[in-house]
């Protein structure tokens, strides 16, 4: 039987649609789960749709409103949905009070670290010191920079062990503040926060890379996740 997993999606909010790259559709299936691309309007439709899927992706997109951490909008804060940011907070939050397989993906591993009462930079910019380029300008699939991962972590199991990894890269924002309960996974060289997993939950992953875009070139650090979700996604109940 397919497991149904969830899908954020992003929006256009001016346009009143909703968009999401069909990258995901093809690396989920790969995995041998259902996507299911999520959009609510009502209240009690994230928790009824919480008890239909059986894993959660948290997609990469747009910014997230500084409001929900706490801060004003500063130079660099990007493009933001209101719609989007409400829905997701209020969803992952459901996810996780259901000790659900959750998978982060850029905006997404933000988003998972907000809900948990974390924050971040709202622009690499605010980190200082000597920066990585965080935005290539390559093939989404290619592998751009290094990480470390480290020892020990639901990440480093799900690489086999590996210390280091090369990922593609599309952010200018990254986690700042952890969240309660979250530990580093992998970072960069210029200290970059580029994973996080949960020590409460058997699998809530958040990556700051794009996996979907990896996954169907069989490179390390893509499908491989997404195997590992549904792997947790057939032991849920």
């Amino acid at each position: 039987m397919m497991l149904p997993i969830g899908i954020t999606c992003g929006t256009q909010e001016g346009l009143c649609l909703m968009r999401l790259s069909w990258d995901y559709i093809k690396a989920i299936e790969r995995a041998g789960g259902l996507p299911v691309p999520l959009m609510f309007f009502q209240r009690d439709s994230a928790r009824k749709a919480i008890k239909m899927i059986r894993g959660l992706v948290l997609s990469g997109g747009g910014d997230v409103d500084p409001f929900h951490f706490g801060e004003e909008p500063r130079p660099g804060c990007g493009e933001i949905s209101p719609y989007r940011d409400e829905n997701e907070l209020g969803l992952v939050r459901l996810a996780l009070e259901a000790q659900m397989p959750i998978l982060g993906i850029c905006r997404g591993a933000q988003v998972l670290n907000i809900a948990l009462g974390g924050n971040i930079f709202q622009d690499l910019g605010m980190k200082g010191g000597e920066l990585q380029e965080h935005y290539q300008k390559a093939p989404a699939y290619l592998p751009y920079h290094q990480l470390r991962i480290n020892k020990g972590t639901l990440l480093g199991k799900i690489s086999g062990g590996e210390t280091a990894l090369r990922v593609n890269s599309f952010h200018h924002q990254a986690i700042r503040k952890l969240g309660e309960g979250l530990i580093i996974s992998a970072t960069t060289s210029d200290g970059v926060i580029e994973a996080v997993e949960s020590i409460h939950s058997p699998f809530v992953l958040g990556v700051q890379w794009h996996p979907e875009a990896m996954a169907g070139k069989n490179l390390p650090g893509g499908q491989e996740l997404f195997d590992a979700l549904l792997e947790a996604a057939a032991c849920y109940r």
